[in-house]
């Protein structure tokens, strides 16, 4: 457990430090104490009114099968990360790209989906809530396990035996929103063997992931698919790259622009 070793939850707000217009990072251990000491955490924020999201595939040669990594990114964009979770090289569960369903959505009480109306307002939805926004959404995809539903975990992480693995440990990636409306991005990596076993597919539980969201400030969260294909990477004011590979490609990530570009293919 982590409660308790969680670094600085009262202070979240004072250590995000500004990259950009509408972006803000922040770079961590996970917790002061314990097993967990060993992972550190990468966080973006988003200012939704000063950014736009939009989705990014490496369609040229491989269609939606697994060929998208960071090194995707446009050049024009922020942030870029990858997003939802994968059946076989393709996106599961529900789709939305310039307004146009390209799947429907999966099922399952967890499968949250992360939504984009045509105004740019980001929202994190639980299945029963998916008819009123299904038809506003200009974009769209879907991930499991929900972990933070109003600032709470779900049933399903609260005891073992409700069909989520509640020991098994990982990397993890998971995205969130604030009560601001600020979206947020986190991703974990393993630092107890050294800067060449960062990759290694070993850190929090979900519900210490859950617990992690909550303390930065999310009231709504979910994962994304973590192990060997959670990657990130960030262009700051300056042109630098803050660079988060993985070994694994994926056919989907998220990508994040200025208002006044447009990234989404």
């Amino acid at each position: 457990m982590i409660e308790g070793a969680l670094v600085a939850l009262a202070v979240h707000g004072l250590l995000w430090q500004p990259v950009r217009p509408g972006v803000w990072e922040r770079e961590m251990s996970m917790a002061s104490r314990g097993p967990l000491a060993a992972v550190r955490v990468v966080a973006l924020r988003f200012d939704p009114a000063q950014v736009r999201f939009g989705l990014h595939e490496a369609t040229r040669d491989y269609g939606l099968r697994g060929a998208w990594n960071v090194d995707s990114m446009p050049g024009s964009a922020t942030a870029a990360f990858n997003a939802g979770q994968f059946i076989g090289g393709f996106p599961w569960g529900w789709l939305v790209r310039n307004g146009v369903e390209a799947q429907a959505p999966g099922t399952g009480t967890l499968g949250m989906s992360f939504v984009v109306d045509a105004a740019g307002r980001p929202a994190l939805v639980m299945p029963d809530e998916l008819p009123g926004v299904r038809p506003r959404a200009h974009v769209a995809f879907q991930s499991y396990p929900a972990l933070l539903v109003d600032g709470e975990m779900p049933w399903e992480l609260r005891a073992a035996g409700r069909g989520v693995n509640l020991v098994h440990r990982d990397s993890r990636l998971a995205i969130g929103i604030m009560a601001d409306g600020s979206v947020v991005v986190a991703l974990t990596r393993f630092t107890g063997m050294g800067k060449a076993a960062e990759t290694l597919p070993w850190g929090p539980t979900a519900p210490e992931m859950a617990a992690f969201m909550k303390s930065l400030g999310c009231a709504r969260a979910m994962l994304l698919d973590g192990g060997i294909s959670s990657q990130l990477v960030l262009r700051r004011a300056d042109g630098t790259l803050g660079r988060w590979s993985n070994w694994r490609n994926v056919p989907l990530g998220l990508v994040v622009s200025p208002r006044d570009t447009y990234t989404s293919r």
